[in-house]
């Protein structure tokens, strides 16, 4: 498959894993990569700058092949400069941004021939990552897991709206797990796709608890729901008793100061990490219903191509001697 993502990327397949708060790690992101694809650690869940450090020299040992780190500047209060200085050292050839003002990043690593994508949930802020100098977007619909836009935006009208409105590449976001939702993208004029949530349900996402992965099989497309709504953050989760209680807390309207406790990493890892599902949560996108077991990234990456192959010859067939 050869689009401007994979030519950009020097990868073989537009597929690239998203950062994954406190689950994008060097097994994962060494998986990926391996398997085609584009795999990511995600920078600021880790503690400190040698521990970054450690994990790109960790994914290094594991493969050969090209990958990126992940940089949610939007979630974390601490300051991300000495994470990119790593990343800068590390010779790191790709990074991606998602949450807050990606300006200061991008002027950061100017001259380091570095490739940096930026996470955007409308046309204007696709239009801005352009002008100030993002060599791609991902392209969130409200289907996805984790931060979303404000707009509620699908996936299906969102792409071929940024599309039209930038000229660098676009990834699509939000809604695809399989061969079938990476060919729609392409159909849409997405160049590629980022996949959040199809790859904690994989073997390499070694850190999640195998209850997250679970809930993951077992849920439906109407097993998530929108919490953070009334900050003005939305963002999807899998149902669980834990992400009712936040919502029930903003229907009491207790404002940050009453959210903080309960939307906070570190209750997020009490579900990810430990499986308490009473008192956690765990971030997913609608494609949870399209998700129904934990096979190993290549054999993730084996069923979606066949999945492509599959359906390019349908295609075919149905268009075969008409205009």
């Amino acid at each position: 498959m050869n689009t401007r993502v994979t030519e950009m990327l020097n990868i073989m397949y537009p597929i690239i894993q998203g950062g994954l708060a406190h689950l994008a790690y060097a097994e994962l992101a060494a998986a990926v990569s391996e398997a085609g694809g584009l795999g990511q650690i995600t920078a600021m869940s880790l503690p400190s700058p040698d521990s970054l450090r450690a994990e790109i020299q960790k994914v290094r040992t594991l493969t050969t092949k090209p990958f990126g780190v992940n940089f949610a500047i939007g979630q974390h209060d601490r300051p991300y400069e000495e994470m990119l200085d790593v990343a800068i050292e590390e010779g790191i050839g790709v990074i991606s941004i998602t949450g807050g003002n990606p300006e200061p990043l991008i002027r950061r690593t100017d001259g380091y021939g570095m490739k940096r994508m930026v996470l955007v949930a409308a046309v204007r802020q696709a239009q801005k990552a352009e002008a100030i100098g993002a060599d791609a977007v991902m392209a969130v619909g409200q289907e996805g897991g984790g931060h979303l836009g404000r707009d509620d935006i699908g996936t299906f009208v969102l792409i071929p709206r940024v599309v039209d409105s930038v000229n660098i590449p676009v990834l699509a976001s939000g809604g695809i797990g399989d061969g079938r939702g990476l060919l729609a993208a392409l159909a849409l004029g997405a160049e590629g796709v980022e996949m959040g949530t199809r790859f904690i349900a994989t073997q390499e996402c070694v850190h999640a608890h195998a209850a997250y992965k679970q809930a993951l099989i077992q849920a439906t497309e109407h097993d998530t729901t929108v919490i953070k709504r009334s900050l003005g953050t939305p963002a999807r989760v899998v149902s669980t008793k834990g992400s009712e209680h936040i919502i029930e807390l903003e229907k009491q309207g207790v404002g940050y100061e009453g959210l903080r406790e309960y939307i906070s990493g570190r209750n997020n890892c009490r579900f990810i990490y430990d499986g308490d599902a009473e008192h956690g949560f765990g971030w997913a996108g609608q494609v949870v219903g399209l998700i129904h077991d934990v096979p190993t990234v290549q054999e993730l990456f084996n069923r979606m191509m066949g999945d492509v192959n599959e359906f390019q010859t349908i295609i075919q067939k149905t268009f075969q001697g008409k205009p």
